[in-house]
């Protein structure tokens, strides 16, 4: 009997359980996948909170996992059992084994691991739209990248700085401010002691930057569109510390001719051309070392009501996975 970690209702951590279920059996155009790694990311927690509403009860959350494939359904002729794949999708990792539309799904390549591939499905793919497609990075740009020691910070630091970046990345605490210049950002600012807005105008000489990556949301919004260069562009891709309040569109003007972008991955994958790009995109960096991937916690998915505490405590760095 297959495993999940579901919930009845929204509230904390404590609201998980492990339960049995029936996986099913695939049908046309899906896969019987058995999980052998599970991304663990701070949306995962928006479900459980009921910042984002769930679509039903009971509910598996978990957008990312790999895993490999035990049985195929009709009309799938490109997989096999046995395959090593792996995939990012709304919700549902949480389990030891799932069906699942095989179009969501790309083959692992040699050179990268299961883990691997389960930690960045999510967060690498975020990385690699944010870096490519949302704002076209250019050699010698500048750019400022919130919460810099977190999942994407991460891979975001090693990325923007193999494509000729500066790099200038928020953290809170001295340790997070250090992993953050281990991994590829040029200035780190310690939010909790600095101005960031003061800190980034020192640095730059006045110059600010041509985009602001912000998943942070309410307690940096004004202070990210004060860092950016007239006709700059604040991504903002996520919201920690809570939605941005309403705010007049015509700051955007008074501010220098702003861009405001709010992007989600599954935009930029919805199609399968673009999701197979992205994700040879995504493993080429991994393969060749460009984007080193550092576990830096692993939980039993058993467990995942500790993990989930840890997260939302900030005791977490780095990338985390889930053990089925």
């Amino acid at each position: 009997m297959a495993k999940a970690a579901r919930i009845h209702a929204n509230g904390g951590p404590e609201v998980f359980r492990f339960e049995d279920i029936d996986p099913g059996r695939p049908g046309t155009d899906e896969v019987l996948l058995r999980h052998t790694a599970i991304g663990l990311n701070f949306l995962d927690t928006y479900y459980r909170s009921g910042l984002y509403p769930a679509p039903q009860f009971p509910l598996t959350p978990g957008g990312e996992a790999a895993g490999v494939v035990e049985e195929v359904g009709a009309g799938v002729d490109w997989l096999k059992p046995g395959d090593r794949v792996a995939y990012t999708t709304g919700l549902g990792a949480y389990a030891t084994e799932r069906v699942i539309a095989a179009d969501r799904l790309v083959l692992i390549p040699d050179g990268v691991t299961d883990e691997q591939a389960a930690a960045v499905m999510l967060k690498g793919l975020t990385v690699e739209y944010l870096l490519r497609r949302t704002f076209a990075v250019q050699p010698g740009q500048t750019v400022l990248y919130h919460a810099a020691a977190g999942g994407v910070g991460l891979i975001f630091g090693q990325w923007a700085k193999h494509l000729g970046a500066v790099t200038i990345g928020t953290a809170g605490s001295p340790e997070k401010v250090a992993l953050a210049q281990q991994h590829g950002f040029d200035h780190v600012i310690n939010y909790r002691d600095q101005d960031f807005v003061a800190e980034v105008g020192r640095i730059t000489g006045g110059a600010k930057c041509e985009v602001v990556y912000d998943s942070v949301g309410k307690d940096t919004f004004a202070g990210s569109l004060d860092c950016l260069k007239p006709r700059g562009m604040l991504v903002n891709f996520g919201q920690s510390s809570g939605s941005v309040p309403p705010f007049n569109v015509s700051i955007l003007s008074q501010k220098g001719s702003l861009y405001l972008t709010r992007p989600t991955l599954f935009a930029y994958v919805a199609k399968r051309e673009d999701l197979e790009a992205a994700s040879a995109a995504l493993f080429d960096v991994i393969a060749k070392g460009v984007v080193q991937v550092r576990i830096n916690q692993r939980y039993l998915l058993a467990d995942v009501a500790h993990a989930h505490a840890d997260l939302e405590g900030r005791k977490t760095t780095g990338t985390t996975i889930l053990i089925p």
